[in-house]
């Protein structure tokens, strides 16, 4: 196979690089840079055929890493921050890794691996390996307690909604952002939009506070940023949007309820406010720019463009070539049904012309023997307008065996004062839109609510 039959990240960098770059809280690297000079040393050419284990301890080293070695490695599994130690030993041997690329080598000196490569910011190199094969994209799936799944993408299928959405010559380049971590499914769509698709990538730091991340976003001039819900409901509620003025505001990897949506509109009024629809196995589906939760059912049906979508026993279904291809590993299985559709588990309801999202299959709470969607009681408290975010959950009960409670955060607004009004309001709204069983038997107000590594609501259950 010839260079040219391959897909591989660093032969699609576009133009402009000089003016592109990709940033952290630390150091700017230009685009430039990667087409002369090697993060891992001049050793790519050592990855050629290897199945890589990308294990760094910042998203930056993992950008620059990942477009050197893609169109080199046979396989390139992306390690996730939050990824637990105890978990390497079963995913490397899933995955069949013979290599690791790592800023942490003494981390992998007992792992049995016998090509362990240093990686820094890009040094001048005398050669760059050559891209010669479609190297095989690993992700973890979120959301497990146990050992995650490893889910095989192709670049070609990652870039399926990005390819042909380059900047018009003349128009200024998008510089992006994303409160994601890129080595996780999320981060990783936003840091190929802005690769790929010609602009710049603004990373995120965790260690870095809320005020200091927009002002640094202010000052690379971000015109474009993604997150969860979640994530936009915690820049609400610091106090800092009003200092930062992005073109383009964008959602996924939660229910986007309309209080979020509206929230954003009324903080970003001159922006594109929009939410979209992506999972690690099914890709990206669909995006939504009418200022509205759900989606609309005319979306669905086969043949209407890139992406076939259909529901079957309430649950989304998702057809096309940006879809992981298999499970890897022990868990190695088919992601797809017999048709070619990924069963993404998240449940949907038709109500008129429009489908909206009440929850996640497995994500059920157990409420006196009845099932309920934390989701759906949460877009109701959600829309009261003092409210920002809310999470509900089941709490045991003696007499019904559960019973829902939940946990609200006010927004700065709200007067303390007015607590039992707004938790006496939250109710009767609860009551007027809600089955008696999903009503909250108890409302408590919190200063905040936990978000996890992948930047959706954590949910325990009381």
């Amino acid at each position: 196979m010839s260079p040219r039959e391959v897909f591989a990240l660093r032969d699609h960098l576009g133009t402009a690089l000089t003016e592109r770059t990709i940033s952290d809280p630390r150091h700017v690297v230009a685009l430039a840079q990667l087409t002369t000079q090697s993060c891992v040393g001049g050793r790519s050419g050592e990855l050629d055929g290897r199945s890589v284990l990308l294990a760094t301890s910042g998203q930056l080293l993992a950008g620059l890493a990942l477009i050197e070695i893609d169109g080199v490695a046979r396989r390139m599994l992306m390690c996730p921050p939050d990824l637990k130690s105890e978990h390497l030993p079963s995913l490397i041997a899933d995955a069949e890794i013979d290599a690791v690329v790592t800023d942490e080598p003494a981390r992998f000196n007992k792992c049995g691996i016998d090509l362990v490569i240093p990686v820094a910011l890009p040094q001048p190199a005398p050669r760059l390996a050559q891209t010669v094969r479609a190297t095989e994209w690993l992700m973890l799936t979120s959301g497990t307690s146990g050992v995650p799944k490893i889910v095989g993408h192709t670049l070609e299928g990652l870039c399926g909604a990005i390819i042909g959405d380059r900047p018009v010559p003349g128009d200024a380049l998008p510089v992006w952002a994303t409160f994601y971590d890129i080595r996780r499914y999320g981060g990783l769509q936003i840091f190929l939009r802005a690769i790929v698709g010609g602009g710049s990538m603004v990373l995120s730091d965790p260690g870095e506070a809320l005020a200091d991340h927009v002002a640094r976003l202010n000052a690379r001039g971000v015109t474009h940023i993604s997150g969860t819900p979640s994530h936009w409901r915690k820049l609400l509620m610091s106090g800092s949007v009003a200092s930062f003025a992005p073109r383009c505001v964008r959602l996924s990897g939660e229910i986007a309820d309309q209080a979020v949506l509206d929230g954003l509109k009324q903080a970003f009024p001159n922006a594109s406010v929009g939410h979209a629809y992506a999972s690690t196995e099914a890709g990206v589906g669909f995006a939504v720019n009418d200022g509205l939760e759900g989606f609309p059912a005319a979306l669905l049906g086969e043949g209407r463009g890139a992406v076939d979508m259909k529901v079957v026993d309430g649950s989304l279904r998702i057809r096309s070539r940006r879809a992981a291809h298999a499970y890897v590993g022990r868990a190695a299985a088919a992601i797809t049904d017999g048709d070619g559709y990924v069963d993404t588990g998240d449940m949907v309801e038709l109500r008129g012309d429009r489908y909206y999202f009440v929850g996640r299959r497995n994500g059920i709470i157990n409420v006196g023997g009845l099932k309920v969607h934390p989701e759906e009681i949460e877009a109701v408290i959600n829309g009261h307008p003092e409210v920002r975010m809310s999470r509900a959950k089941s709490r045991r009960s003696p007499i019904t065996g559960g019973i829902v409670v939940a946990e609200v955060v006010l927004t700065a607004e709200a007067d303390p004062a007015r607590a039992d009004v707004v938790r006496h309001e939250i109710l009767s709204q609860c009551r007027e839109r809600l089955a008696a069983h999903k009503v909250p038997a108890m409302i408590r107000f919190v200063p905040a609510l936990d978000v996890t590594p992948a930047g959706k609501l954590a949910r325990t259950d009381a």
